[in-house]
């Protein structure tokens, strides 16, 4: 009873309190940074829509941003409006792109930035957008 202890007790196993705790907190800050981030990721999949539903509308440009806006309004866009597509005709194709930065605060004063951008352009080039008249 009180001799030497068995070989197969003599190592430990398992994870220690210490480490248990701090592996619970590394999940839960993945946790919560993947709860910020996805929802805007979402939304960017929801303009991407919106936007091959507008290009399809292949109107004027005012009937284009009408049509984006009318989608964003039902799919809850809050991003970018129908008046920020950048909308060409160069090659004789309406093709439409977009261009935003999505702003997540994370703790406090630190916040994340990430530019989501898309096009119908087969070339996958973004046009700039064109400067705003001076009135």
């Amino acid at each position: 009873m009180y001799g030497p202890k068995p070989a197969n007790l003599a190592q430990q196993q398992g994870v220690s309190l210490v480490g248990l705790i701090f592996v619970l907190g590394i999940i839960t800050f993945i946790a919560m940074f993947a709860m910020k981030v996805f929802p805007t990721f979402l939304e960017y999949r929801s303009v991407k829509a919106g936007v091959l539903s507008a290009k399809r509308a292949d109107g004027t440009v005012h009937e284009i941003q009408i049509a984006f806006d009318k989608h964003a309004n039902i799919n809850n866009i809050e991003s970018i409006k129908g008046n920020e597509l950048i909308i060409t005709k160069d090659t004789g194709e309406t093709q439409v792109a977009f261009a935003y930065t999505a702003r997540i605060p994370l703790i406090t004063n630190v916040t994340l930035l990430i530019d989501y951008s898309g096009t119908t352009d087969p070339s996958g080039k973004i046009p700039e957008k064109p400067a705003e008249p001076v009135r």
